[in-house]
């Protein structure tokens, strides 16, 4: 770890990688693991706890007086009045590491009242670390990052996550999916929101965007996007999304546009947008009703004719 980082960044790392030999020990008998789920489709190991535990212990021995707010166990640990507060996410991208699917990580911010000022992303199965200091800069390994610099969105690669929660509106991610998948060169869902945002600081894709993420999720990667140049924001394009459950991220021009798509989507559109989407999830919801009660309807025919629509916009679309 260099001497040039900022002292607190630097137990950071120290941390992130201590949990990542705990992930990468574990990875070598996935079967071994203890699983518990703590929802439909949510699921938590040993392997998460023992991460945070670490985490943890390392961050408090260093800094005793300072908060934390962990995926696992909340708020139990440090003091929570703290003008300092580290937000914790031992092992993103928890199903992907049970099926032993190498896309996962820990994720570490240290937010300073009310602001992100250190962040380490680490990817133990690359041996890959992100990291950025407010007004310094971010960095994957030794290397300086910075967005995409594509600024025509039908040659960009977008990342997302599905729902996959009880009460998640999937007819409505499908609509936005639809007016994504239609505009890019592709959608991707590795299924990690922390490395999604790392690597949207890498230029690696050209934007994020998901809805139900948690602050652990995207804390740490809001600072290395902003760091390495682009924006993030909610699907409105507002700033204060950290506890919001909705999160866009991108290089500056291919940001605006993703506003521009999927801004009627957000809780806080205008009334007549929230209205025209509802509409359109009703309609769409009419469609796959009917299609599961015609045996002679294929999957592939509950696309409905907006899809259609959606393709000839696109041929005129300014982008």
């Amino acid at each position: 770890m260099s001497s040039n980082l900022h002292p607190m960044l630097n137990v950071a790392i120290k941390a992130a990688r201590a949990a990542g030999a705990i992930i990468n020990r574990a990875a070598l008998d996935v079967e071994a693991v203890r699983i518990s789920q703590k929802q439909v489709n949510d699921f938590v190991t040993e392997i998460d706890h023992a991460s945070e535990k670490v985490i943890i212990d390392t961050l408090l021995t260093a800094y005793p007086d300072h908060g934390i707010l962990a995926e696992e166990s909340g708020s139990t640990h440090g003091n929570p009045l703290a003008d300092h507060i580290w937000i914790i996410d031992p092992l993103d991208g928890t199903t992907n590491f049970i099926h032993g699917f190498p896309v996962y990580c820990v994720s570490i911010a240290l937010q300073v009242r009310g602001k992100i000022e250190q962040a380490v992303i680490y990817d133990p199965t690359r041996n890959d670390l992100f990291t950025a200091t407010k007004g310094r800069g971010a960095f994957m390994n030794d290397r300086r990052l910075r967005v995409s610099k594509r600024i025509r969105l039908q040659e960009c690669i977008i990342s997302t996550g599905f729902p996959f929660r009880k009460g998640d509106n999937f007819n409505q991610y499908l609509r936005m999916m639809g007016d994504v998948m239609q505009r890019t060169a592709g959608l991707r869902r590795p299924g990690s929101a922390a490395l999604d945002l790392a690597y949207v600081a890498a230029g690696f894709t050209d934007g994020f965007f998901e809805t139900g993420l948690s602050p652990w999720d995207v804390a740490a990667g809001s600072l290395l996007v902003t760091e390495a140049g682009g924006l993030i924001g909610n699907f409105t394009g507002e700033s204060d999304f950290l506890e919001q459950k909705e999160c866009l991220a991108g290089a500056p021009r291919i940001y605006g546009q993703l506003v521009g798509l999927l801004g009627k989507y957000s809780k806080f559109a205008s009334a007549g947008d929230k209205a025209a989407v509802r509409t359109a999830v009703e309609r769409l919801n009419r469609e796959r009703t009917d299609d599961s009660h015609n045996p002679d309807t294929e999957s592939t025919d509950t696309v409905s004719d907006d899809s259609a629509q959606a393709s000839d916009e696109r041929k005129d679309a300014p982008f």
